[in-house]
């Protein structure tokens, strides 16, 4: 089974864990689009009715062609599901995110939901969290500077990688909130949460895609089905 495959069939899995009524958080990536599509045949077949938060605004455009009500995260108290995809799974489902450029968005709607599902392909399960290279959002003014803080905090924490500016046809990529990323080939993260204070704790950082303590379970497609995993 290819990878696409998987995530296809981890997306369906996922997509019916939708009950009616429920307010959905949408992740944003290759294997999220899946879910989605996988919804969108839940409504139209089923009459499932939901009203979905999405976390970017090209899973914003997706939902919309597929005819799923959204709300702003602002409209809303507590997500009853979302269903993202992962860049690795490490741990204890501790999950390196970010690679689609949607982090902090992406954490903000997993922290107001009350169940967070992760689904990818079978080659995003790792034994140790760092080969994926660690996003990080930072605010656009003073950014460079901001680059040389986060290379001292890594080295505090070990790590002597530096910082890459993430560009997109030769301009600095801009997230959804108007901030850039820079990418840290870290290598095998040793402590997780020692990094994730450590980056939190420079000025001018937004967000980390270090994912922790968040998922409440895992669905991975292997080439004989979706396998199940929670902490």
């Amino acid at each position: 089974m290819s990878a696409e495959d998987q995530k296809r069939i981890c997306g369906v899995a996922a997509a019916a864990l939708v009950e009616d009524g429920m307010l959905v958080g949408l992740g944003t990536g290759s294997t999220a689009k899946h879910f989605v599509d996988a919804l969108a045949a839940r409504m139209v077949k089923e009459g499932l009715k939901i009203r979905a938060v999405s976390t970017s605004t090209v899973t914003e455009d997706q939902a919309r062609a597929l005819g799923i009500p959204l709300l702003t995260l602002d409209e809303v108290e507590t997500i009853d599901l979302t269903v993202d995809g992962a860049d690795e799974i490490g741990p204890g489902l501790s999950l390196i995110k970010g690679g689609g450029g949607a982090l902090l968005r992406e954490k903000l709607v997993w922290e107001a939901s009350r169940r967070c599902v992760v689904i990818a392909d079978a080659a995003k399960h790792v034994v140790r969290l760092g080969k994926f290279p660690l996003p990080v959002e930072v605010v656009a003014f003073g950014h460079t500077g901001t680059s040389r803080r986060l290379f001292d905090a890594l080295a505090e924490c070990d790590i002597g990688a530096a910082p890459r500016l993430r560009s997109r046809d030769g301009r600095p990529f801009i997230t959804d909130s108007g901030n850039v990323i820079y990418d840290i080939a870290c290598g095998v993260i040793e402590d997780p949460s020692a990094l994730a204070d450590a980056l939190k704790s420079v000025t001018g950082v937004v967000e980390h895609g270090l994912f922790l303590d968040l998922a409440d379970e895992v669905l991975i497609g292997t080439d004989s089905g979706v396998d199940r995993r929670s902490p």
